[in-house]
Order: structure tokens, then sequence, then C-alpha cells
């Protein structure tokens, strides 16, 4: 082969079509990857220790409650894993133990779809703890087919709003003797497509899983969020709310993505790790530099402002006065006083 046969076949042969393909391919993964990084967000990296503080996390036997969890006890907090089922409970909280090192991990049945069972709860866990730091609102559930809960509350409402609602303000006056303590609420971006359906708030005339009960209940959220900052103002308790990000966990599970086999796999690639969602709710749990502030939304760990819908005072009010009204708060807190006067559980 001549020396003009080689040169042909570096420079106009096969070699001039796969350099310039490989240096493409190259290039697009680099930028999915920066892309991928840019959607996984920043991490919590402040050194900061809470040794000693009393936190709960409910539904934390998996996802992003889990990883707050594990992260919370690695800093010396006691953790009280508040989740609807034991067995799986049991076996995430042997798991931080080992992987942290920390004793002081509990494991306590709370399911929210049960405003009995979150009574129950609140009377053990006062009977148990005279103080509580951090409660962390994470558990939820996400487009599920219409059910109701033994309650009667259609369940995305139920679970994700009024459940939380009532163990919030049953465990308020241990916040505030606390206090400095912080409320963390994890509510979605999907806020964005929710209203408050002061007629039929149940979900009974119209039921949508995904863009009507699921955005109802995360606009609750955020709602319940801005009144109960309004409330605690003064009182040394702040309440905030994030988005952590489309997270790979068993929330999604009732979702049906477009496409099979690859497609799949390429969607779930950008989605954040169960660790990579827990950082925007361990800072509003542990920044000191959050301290004073309350009534807020976040997203990668940035404050942002709320849509008109998610800020209105005038349904935040509605909301809270029928929320009270649904669970029977004011009964529930006459009980839950009785209670705990009479309740001493040791804890394990």
């Amino acid at each position: 082969m001549s020396d003009n046969d080689d040169e042909k076949l570096c420079f106009y042969g096969i070699w001039a079509r796969l350099l310039p393909l490989a240096f493409i391919a190259c290039a697009v993964v680099l930028f999915l990857w920066l892309l991928r990084k840019f959607i996984q967000g920043p991490r919590y990296r402040k050194p900061n220790r809470i040794d000693g503080k009393v936190v709960i996390v409910t539904g934390c036997n998996t996802g992003i409650g889990k990883a707050t969890a594990l992260e919370l006890a690695r800093r010396g907090a006691r953790i009280y894993m508040a989740c609807r089922d034991a067995v799986r409970c049991e076996a995430a909280r042997l798991e931080i133990i080992e992987r942290t090192g920390n004793q002081h991990v509990y494991n306590r049945t709370l399911d929210l779809a049960s405003l009995a069972s979150v009574r129950q709860f609140a009377t053990r866990f006062l009977g148990e703890e005279q103080r509580l730091d951090i409660l962390v609102n994470n558990a939820g559930i996400m487009a599920t087919p219409r059910k109701l809960t033994v309650d009667g509350f259609e369940q995305q409402l139920g679970v994700n709003h009024l459940g939380h609602f009532l163990l919030t303000n049953l465990l308020l006056e241990r916040l505030k003797c606390s206090a400095p303590s912080r409320v963390v609420v994890v509510s979605s971006a999907m806020y964005l497509f929710g209203r408050i359906k002061r007629n039929d708030l149940n979900s009974e005339r119209s039921y949508s899983s995904f863009f009507g009960a699921y955005s109802q209940s995360k606009l609750a959220n955020v709602l319940f969020t801005r009144k109960l900052a309004e409330l605690l103002h003064g009182t040394g308790v702040t309440v905030n709310c994030c988005h952590p990000g489309v997270v790979r966990t068993e929330l999604v599970r009732h979702i049906k993505f477009p496409g099979f086999g690859l497609l799949h796999y390429l969607v779930q690639f950008f989605w954040k790790s169960p660790e990579d969602g827990a950082q925007t709710q361990l800072r509003l749990a542990l920044d000191p530099a959050l301290e004073q502030c309350s009534g807020g939304y976040y997203s990668d760990s940035l404050r942002l402002p709320v849509m008109p819908w998610a800020s209105n005072k005038d349904t935040a009010d509605w909301l809270w006065a029928e929320s009270e009204k649904l669970v029977g708060l004011r009964e529930s807190v006459k009980r839950n006083e009785m209670e705990t006067v009479t309740v001493t559980v040791t804890s394990p």
C-alpha cells in the first residue's frame, strides 16, 4: 500500500467518519452526566451535630425518609422512626444502627391513614419523651387509585395532609417547650397544579389521581406550612416545606411511564437518588442559618417564592378550620392531654 493510500485511509476513509462520531458521542455523554449532576442538586455539607436532640421522621423505612433518618442518626440525634409497616421499619432501624453506631433509634408504629393510630402514636411519644426538637413530616403517597382511609377521607388527602395535620398539632406543645425547634414538611412542586376544592375536598364528585387529588394534597402541605408558621410566630418553633425533586423511590410505583425498556431506564437516569432527594429537608432540619426562618418553600436547598394560590390567606384559613373539623382536633388535644398524664412508657 502506498503512502498516498495511507493518507486516504487516515483522512478520507473510515477514520474520517468514526472520529467525529466518537467525539459527538463523548460530548453527549459528558452533557448528560453534567445535566444529571445538576439535577441531583447541592448537598448539605455543614458538619454540625445534634447530639441528644429528639427527632421524629414519618415514613422512613425506605426512600428519602430513611436517608434523612440515617443522616440525623449519624449526627447524634435520638430518632423515632414513625412507620406504618413495623417489620420493614425494624429492618431499616437495625441497618441505621449498624451504619451509624447510634443505639438511640426507635421503631414506632404510625399509620397516617388512621386518625386513631395518629393519636396512639402521639400519646405514646409524649409519655416517652419530654422534648421534641425536630419533626419531619416526610411520609406520603402519590397518584394512587381512589381509595378511602379508615376515617372516610380520600387517601391522598388523608395521608399527605390530614394525618400530618393532626400529628403536628398533637405534638405542638412539646415542640414549643423544646424551642428552638423545627417542623419540616415534605411537599412537592406538583402543588403548582393543585387547587383546594372547597366544594369537593374529598374528591367525591370527580377524581384525578395525579393532577387532582395528589396535587391538591401537596398544595395543602404548602398552605398548612404557611398557616402554622403564622400561628407559631414568636414561639421559637419554625416550620418550612420543601420539594425534594424527582426521586427514585417506591412513591412512584403508581405512575405509568410512556415507552418500555431503554426509555424507561433513561428517564430514571435523571432522577435523584434517595440520598440526594433528602438534602433539602436535611438543610431545613439542621442548618443553623435557618433557625429564624419560617414559612418558606424550598427546592434544591434554595428558598423559592410560591404561586398566589399557595399564599392565599383566605384559603389557608379555610383549610385549617376545615381540617380541624375533619380530624376532630380540639377533642383530640383534650383527650391527648388527659392520656399523657397517666401513660408512662419506657423506651427500649
